[in-house]
């Protein structure tokens, strides 16, 4: 059996409260991993072409002040 499909048989015995706590715990790790790979992608240069994009939009007179 793979990795995987251990922890999914695993998953489907536990109780309601471990599956909440499991669930939560998810998608606060999913957040932080997402949150690094954006951090990471910015330092690197990778949205650069977003700010590009932005500020080019404001020079063109297309965006609107807040």
């Amino acid at each position: 059996m793979i990795q995987v499909e251990l922890l999914e048989q695993h998953i489907t015995e536990l109780d309601d409260l471990s599956f909440l706590k499991l669930r939560d715990w998810f998608v606060e790790y999913e957040q932080s991993r997402w949150d690094k790979k954006i951090e990471a992608d910015s330092n690197s240069g990778k949205l650069d072409f977003l700010i590009h994009a932005a500020l080019a939009e404001h020079e063109a007179g297309i965006t609107k002040d807040l």
